[in-house]
């Protein structure tokens, strides 16, 4: 399987994914904490996290995947919500929790 094969069985075979650096118990960057901490705030307590610092095809192909060129990235239902400061904003105006129970 390719590395983009391998993100979209990924994304597609769980609700919640994000891809970031360190795991969601010992984020290994603030933006990754962040996101983490957002999800949770949101009742998302069981997400499937990669950490893309052990893998790097991964790191690098999930930039291609969603054209998005920073992690942590986020997807819910297959499709890509957004990074850090996107998810910070969806969440300040209620947005991402309506994104999180479809």
């Amino acid at each position: 399987m390719s590395v983009q094969d391998v993100i979209k069985e990924q994304v597609t075979k769980n609700p919640v994914v994000l891809y970031m650096k360190g795991s969601p118990d010992f984020p290994q960057c603030g933006f990754s904490a962040n996101v983490v901490g957002i999800l949770r705030a949101c009742g998302v307590e069981n997400f499937f996290s990669v950490n893309v610092l052990e893998n790097p095809d991964i790191r690098q192909g999930i930039k291609e995947y969603a054209n998005w060129p920073t992690i942590p990235q986020l997807y819910v239902n297959g499709e890509f919500v957004g990074g850090s400061d996107i998810l910070r904003e969806m969440y300040d105006s209620g947005e991402l929790k309506k994104v999180l129970q479809k």
